[in-house]
């Protein structure tokens, strides 16, 4: 459960953050290719960084918190990503859980953010793998005498076998729309599997977590309204938190295919006679990657200030804001740009050493891997359709509330 934090101490400017962390994603990244390789998982990694802080960036500061803006939580989540990118993502369920706070009642706020400040962190179980039908959810949550049980199977519990508790969304019994139910991850009837098995982001843990008759506490009751300022910033904050994951991952092809060519000495027949470090075309290739990382970085972070303009506009939760659903068309301009840009640079690492980069002993695909993972969380063609209609024609964005079967068109 959660452990002391140093949060009286955290600066919230990205000079003072990254002097603070920046020695610890160094010492993340030595380790990064052989956790990957030998399956480890990072739990000491993770705790390490929880009990500096890092979990709690975003409190309020009138809540005891640094109060760091979006912007900067994304350069360093990009600085982390570039070390470890499986770390990074997992901190994407519990950053969303946090800002979702913003927009609660206070008796809300007022438990769940001294637990985060004494370092308990938040996973994530939203998604079933089948069998629910588009915008309906099999996990239910019921009202009982006592308060309300849970119960369901979720996958994709990304962050959830790290975390101290788990947010679980789930349709409510004999009702309509649905809420978040947050439960300890210990607690009794939560059962947590690693049985994720994708190529990249392998040690996310992003796997299975089955729920039988799990109480839920009153704080553990979040209401989701849909087009609400919570659930639209929410929804464009859950993905630009990925899109830092994947200018991350651009950056670190970019240092490792610096470093594979300014250390080698051979070279090919075919080639200019030069050490690589001093041969044109081998410079013009890492000097592509490098700005495709540059490029990528700088999307996420000028769609973070979109975001960060957004909250400020908030006074509640109402509905969206102008600015808020700004935030959502920011974010899905990014969606269409970031992925091909990682891909892209993670792709080009193999065409600066020829093929000693695919040794499996340096593990370099590991790159395309994680970043073709993380650009697969929501298929960019919809996402290109969904800002080409809102250019055409001013329609806005709009999710369908829970990803599930599709309920219109052929039934073959």
């Amino acid at each position: 459960m959660p452990h002391s934090t140093q949060t009286d101490v955290i600066p919230d400017d990205y000079a003072s953050l990254s002097a603070l962390f920046q020695p610890i994603f160094d010492e993340l990244a030595e380790g990064s290719s052989l956790r990957e390789q030998e399956r480890v998982m990072p739990f000491a990694e993770i705790r390490r960084l929880n009990e500096v802080g890092f979990g709690t960036l975003r409190v309020p500061r009138e809540h005891g918190g640094p109060g760091v803006s979006i912007e900067t939580t994304m350069r360093l989540l990009i600085d982390l990503a570039q070390a470890d990118p499986s770390i990074a993502h997992q901190y994407r369920s519990h950053l969303g859980f946090l800002d979702s706070l913003r927009f609660q009642p206070r008796e809300i706020q007022d438990v769940w953010y001294p637990r985060v400040l004494a370092g308990a962190t938040v996973g994530n179980a939203s998604t079933e793998k089948g069998g629910n039908a588009l915008g309906r959810l099999n996990t239910v949550l019921t009202r009982t005498a006592d308060g309300a049980v849970l119960n369901g199977r979720k996958f994709y519990s990304t962050g959830t076998i790290f975390a101290d508790y788990t947010r679980v969304s789930a349709g409510l019994e004999g009702e309509d729309g649905r809420c978040f139910a947050v439960v300890a991850t210990d607690a009794a009837g939560v059962t947590i599997e690693d049985d994720w098995d994708g190529f990249g982001q392998k040690l996310t843990g992003t796997g299975t977590t089955i729920f039988d008759d799990v109480a839920v506490e009153p704080a553990g009751l979040i209401d989701r309204i849909a087009g609400s300022s919570d659930a639209v910033h929410e929804a464009a904050y859950f993905q630009l938190i990925l899109l830092a994951v994947l200018a991350g991952i651009a950056h670190a092809a970019r240092r490792d295919a610096a470093a594979l060519v300014a250390g080698r000495a051979r070279t090919f027949n075919t080639g200019s006679g030069l050490p690589f470090r001093e041969d044109p075309l081998i410079q013009e290739a890492i000097g592509r990657i490098a700005a495709k990382a540059f490029s990528a970085e700088a999307v996420v972070l000028h769609a973070a200030r979109v975001l960060d303009e957004g909250v400020a506009s908030a006074g509640g939760n109402g509905p969206a804001t102008d600015e808020i659903v700004q935030s959502e068309v920011a974010v899905e301009h990014a969606q269409i740009s970031v992925p091909e840009l990682a891909l892209g640079a993670a792709q080009d690492l193999f065409l600066t050493v020829g093929a000693s980069a695919t040794s499996t002993s340096k593990n370099l695909d590991r790159h395309w891997r994680n970043a073709q993972t993380v650009a697969t969380h929501n298929p960019i063609s919809f996402r290109a359709r969904a800002i080409g209609d809102y250019w055409i024609n001013g329609t806005l964005p709009e999710g369908l509330n829970a990803i599930g079967d599709a309920t219109k068109g052929s039934k073959a």
